[in-house]
């Protein structure tokens, strides 16, 4: 290499080293021929240049460490409220789902017809209670599905029998045989219907 090569090496390295010991371009004061000659003849210059440029990769792999360790907490930390939130919201689900066949029964009976005034009064009585427990259960989030002359829905109802019936549309539910029910907008239990479907 030519004296003129390998000053013009010496510059360039003068300006990168001047660009990391002044990053934000401050004027200051030049450094002398002979002392930027000295600093970079020096045998420890190349040590610490690669030292500080294995510290620059170092200090941006523990930043870049650090991010994803924040995003994974922050992934963790709301995955954790949504678990509660939801153990909260269907905490009741069980329960729930034993009182279902309490209602069905007081729903079946009062399907019986009464002919003297106690049968009529009993009916009057389960009547009331039934209110009682729907009013209660709604209170708590949740709602009956009784979908009888609506369009058939296989994500609430579950299709027990099709019949045929000209006076609806084809797969309309024409008949309820047991009501489905939603905690929260989820359901718990589907509605048990018939369908219709077209005349062949």
């Amino acid at each position: 290499m030519s004296s003129h090569d390998k000053n013009a090496s010496k510059g360039n390295s003068t300006a990168a080293l001047h660009q990391k010991l002044n990053p934000e371009g401050i004027e200051s004061e030049p450094m002398q021929d002979e002392q930027e000659a000295e600093l970079l003849d020096h045998p420890s210059y190349p040590e610490l240049q690669k030292r500080l440029t294995e510290s620059e990769e170092k200090a941006t792999q523990y930043w870049e460490r650090l991010l994803r360790m924040q995003a994974e907490t922050d992934n963790a930390a709301r995955r954790a409220e949504r678990d509660i939130a939801n153990a909260h919201k269907y905490a009741l689900e069980k329960f729930v789902l034993d009182l279902l066949p309490i209602i069905d029964s007081m729903e079946r009976s009062l399907q019986i017809s009464a002919d003297d005034a106690s049968a009529k009064a009993v009916l009057e009585g389960i009547e009331l209670t039934l209110k009682m427990f729907y009013t209660t259960l709604e209170k708590f989030g949740v709602e009956q599905v009784s979908p009888e002359g609506q369009a058939f829905n296989p994500e609430l109802h579950q299709a027990v029998s099709v019949l045929e019936d000209a006076k609806v549309k084809p797969n309309t539910v024409i008949s309820v045989l047991q009501k489905g029910y939603l905690l929260n907008n989820r359901l718990i239990r589907p509605a048990l219907v018939i369908v219709a479907k077209a005349s062949s």
